[in-house]
C-alpha cells in the first residue's frame, strides 16, 4: 500500500532525545511546519530552553515536555501513560534519543550493555507498542491522516567496529523491528523510516559512557577520537529526516560517513569487517601516538 505524503501541520509528534543535537533540530523543525509537540528527555535544563525558544519563536504551537530516563522501564511505561492521557491520537513517534558505550565487549560490564540496550533498543520498542494504539487511531480508509514512525539507528547499525558492540548491537536490533514493522503496519496506515545517521554533530562523544575496565589513558584518546569524527551539522540531518518522513522513505543513510560503509557492506558482505577493523585499529593508533608527543 501506498501512503499518501505526511501532512505535519496540526498533527501531534512526539520526540525523545530532544533536548540537544538531531532531537532539537527536530524540533524546530516540526514546530516550524506547524506540529504540536510532545518533547522527551532526560535533561530537564537543555529540555526547557528548547521548548522556550519554540514557544518564543512559534506562540501557536502547544509544546509539552516530559523529563524521563529512558534506560528505566518504568519512566519509558510512564511517558506512554502520559501520552496517551491527553493525547488519542498523534501523527508522529520519532524515536530519536540514544546513548553511546565505549569498550571492548570483555571491558564493559552486563550492567552497563543492558543501560545502551535499555535506551537505544527497548525504549523504542516499549514507546512504540504502547503508543500504537494512538497512532493507529485514523480509520485506514482516512489515510490522508496517516501516522507516522520514525526509529534513529546509526551508521553502527550497518556496520560493527570493534569496541562498540553494545551501541551495535541495540541499533542492530533497532534496524530490524524498524524494517520489520514497516511491512506489519502499513495496512494500518502507519508509514515508518529508519534513519542511519554517520557522523552528525551532536553530544553523543562527551555523553557516552565509558567501559567499566577500559584503561584509564585510553579513555580521552578515544572520546576525542570518536568527537573528531562528528562534523556533519546536526540541523541538516533534521531537515533530511523530516523530509523522508514527508516522502514516507522506508530507509534514510545520511552523510557519506553513512552512505559509503553501507555500499561496502554490500558490495563484500564478510570482507568489509576486515576494513572496518583495520580502519579503527589505525585511527586508534595514531590518536594514542599523538598524545604521547603532547
Amino acid at each position: 500500500m501506498s501512503l499518501p505524503e505526511y501532512r505535519f501541520a496540526g498533527r501531534v509528534a512526539v520526540l525523545t532525545g530532544a533536548a540537544s543535537g538531531i532531537g532539537e533540530h527536530l524540533a524546530y523543525g516540526l514546530a516550524a511546519r506547524g506540529s504540536s509537540l510532545v518533547l522527551v528527555d532526560v535533561d530537564e535544563e537543555r529540555l526547557e530552553r528548547v521548548a522556550g525558544r519554540i514557544r518564543l519563536a512559534h506562540p501557536g504551537i502547544k509544546v509539552e515536555t516530559i523529563v524521563a530516563d529512558l534506560a528505566d522501564r518504568d519512566a519509558v511505561l510512564s511517558v506512554a501513560s502520559t501520552v496517551l492521557a491527553s493525547h488519542p491520537a498523534i501523527g508522529l513517534l520519532i524515536n530519536n534519543a540514544g546513548i553511546a558505550l565505549g569498550g571492548r565487549f570483555d571491558q564493559i560490564s552486563i550492567d552497563q550493555f543492558d543501560t545502551v540496550m535499555n535506551v537505544n533498543f527497548r525504549a523504542p520498542l516499549l514507546l512504540t507498542h504502547a503508543l500504537l494504539p494512538v497512532l493507529t487511531a485514523s480509520p485506514s480508509s482516512h489515510l490522508v491522516n496517516a501516522s507516522h514512525l520514525v526509529n534513529v539507528s546509526s551508521l553502527f547499525g550497518l556496520i560493527a567496529p570493534p569496541g562498540q558492540c553494545a551501541y551495535s548491537a541495540s541499533k542492530f536490533a533497532l534496524r530490524g523491528l524498524s524494517e520489520s514493522l514497516r511491512s506489519e503496519l502499513v495496512d494500518s496506515g502507519v508509514g515508518v523510516t529508519t534513519v542511519h545517521p554517520g557522523g552528525i554533530r551532536t553530544r553523543i562523544a562527551e555523553s557516552a559512557l565509558v567501559g567499566s575496565h577500559v584503561p584509564e589513558e585510553e579513555i580521552e584518546p578515544n572520546r576525542k577520537l570518536f568527537a573528531a569524527l562528528l562534523t556533519y551539522p546536526p540541523d541538516k540531518a533534521a531537515d533530511q529526516i523530516l523530509r523522508a518522513v514527508a516522502k514516507r522513505k522506508a530507509r534514510l543513510l545520511i552523510a557519506i560517513s553513512a552512505k559509503a560503509p553501507d555500499l561496502l557492506a554490500r558490495l563484500l558482505p564478510v570482507g568489509h569487517a576486515r576494513i572496518v577493523r583495520a580502519l579503527t585499529t589505525a585511527r586508534s593508533t595514531g590518536s594514542a601516538r599523538s598524545v604521547v608527543k603532547r
